[in-house]
């Protein structure tokens, strides 16, 4: 008989799984910080610092006692995680080095083929010479090799033959993030990165997809074949799907969600231990915070619908005069529900964290406690981001949110 899991019980064990039902408030230390980034599996990178940069949030909305410099020496002077893809760039504790050799070798020969249909092939002479100066030079960036070359706009799109050849190296695994500075990366050969205890290691690749899909599994709670897949993005989907029907029914449960009226259920698969850890997940935490648009927990757009009823999209690449919100604008979590996003910017030069909007989600009053609990979280975020106070614009409480 198939088991059959409740969707909102899912939503509270996914949270639980992804370290946003512990307590917020106590303290961690550097080891506590790369477990929890061990327990999310992986944490992503991204530039934008409207507030404070995504990496950092995703750690300070489990802990807020978080502070950026620990993730620093983890990656700089610990080297117990290195920074590399998964869905895009993270940073990834370092044991996983080994299966993440499995994708270097996948994006060898995709990334080459792919890049010179947007960059043309002048980037391919720059590879062995970017990779030589490396070698021979220590650390190196991006201007060490393109100086010379007329400024492009910035972009992807826009790389110079040298930026290319970096990223491709870096992608493929040859070259690592040694350090940042102002956030643009400093590269030098993984050998001299990665820890040989892990530099050296090798798995298999029946391993490697076996690891790829439990690891994702473990913290997902119960997901379908393609979810799991996206999780890392190491494996294909049909690895995955291959992997489901191998262990289906031996080391992993094959599973229907419900998630409620209406809806119809969703077959998926499941960690064995999924009744038990829906059990025991605690209650989350009754404060209101703040999360990253590249939490974990809301990464899979679609999937995190389906469990929190929240329709999140990033409109960093809509123009302003198309956007249902702004440009960058935060979810907020109250116990195990998402109440609305607010937009909100550090104004550096003034030490002043100000409020542009906020939109509950519909059934979401912003009575006298809530209130509380929200401007109560802005305090924390204007400690974290090193702001002196938090300013309201006029206007800043907004009707209920539009579905996205």
């Amino acid at each position: 008989m198939t088991l059959i899991l409740d969707g909102k019980d899912l939503a509270r064990a996914f949270l639980h799984l992804q370290g946003l039902t512990d307590p917020p408030g106590r303290r961690i230390g550097q080891a506590g910080v790369a477990g929890l980034i061990d327990r999310l599996g992986f944490v992503q990178v991204d530039s934008i610092n409207t507030a404070t940069r995504a990496h950092h949030q995703i750690l300070f909305s489990r802990n807020q006692t978080y502070r950026e410099d620990q993730l620093i020496r983890l990656l700089e002077r610990d080297r117990a995680l290195f920074e590399n893809w998964t869905h895009d760039a993270s940073v990834i504790p370092v044991s996983s080095w080994p299966y993440w050799r499995h994708r270097f070798a996948r994006e060898r020969e995709r990334l080459k083929a792919r890049w010179t249909n947007w960059h043309g092939g002048d980037f391919h002479a720059e590879i062995d010479k970017v990779h030589a100066h490396i070698r021979e030079n220590g650390p190196s960036r991006a201007r060490d090799f393109d100086s010379d070359r007329e400024r492009k706009e910035p972009g992807w799109w826009n790389w110079h033959p040298g930026k290319t050849a970096l990223e491709y190296l870096w992608r493929c695994g040859e070259i690592a993030v040694t350090a940042r500075e102002n956030f643009a990366k400093i590269y030098d050969l993984s050998e001299r990165v990665v820890p040989d205890t892990h530099f050296h290691d090798e798995v298999s690749h029946e391993d490697f997809v076996d690891w790829s899909c439990r690891s994702a599994l473990d913290r997902l709670g119960a997901a379908t074949h393609g979810e799991i897949a996206a999780f890392y993005d190491l494996v294909r989907p049909d690895e995955a799907k291959a992997w489901c029907e191998r262990e289906s029914g031996r080391s992993i449960l094959a599973v229907e969600i419900d998630h409620g009226p209406g809806e119809r259920r969703r077959a998926a698969y499941a960690r064995p231990d999924i009744e038990a850890v829906i059990t025991n997940a605690p209650e989350p935490p009754a404060r209101v915070r703040t999360l990253s648009p590249f939490d974990p927990v809301l990464r899979d757009r679609k999937r995190a619908e389906r469990l929190f009823g929240f329709s999140y999209r990033i409109e960093v690449f809509v123009p302003a005069p198309k956007r249902t919100y702004g440009y960058y604008v935060y979810p907020l979590l109250e116990k195990d529900r998402l109440i609305g996003r607010i937009d909100m910017i550090c104004r550096r030069a003034e030490g002043i964290l100000e409020v542009t909007a906020f939109w509950p989600e519909k059934g979401v009053r912003l009575g006298g406690g809530r209130l509380a609990r929200l401007e109560a979280e802005l305090s924390r975020m204007a400690r974290f981001t090193g702001m002196e106070q938090v300013r309201f614009a006029d206007g800043w409480r907004r009707a209920p949110a539009v579905q996205a």
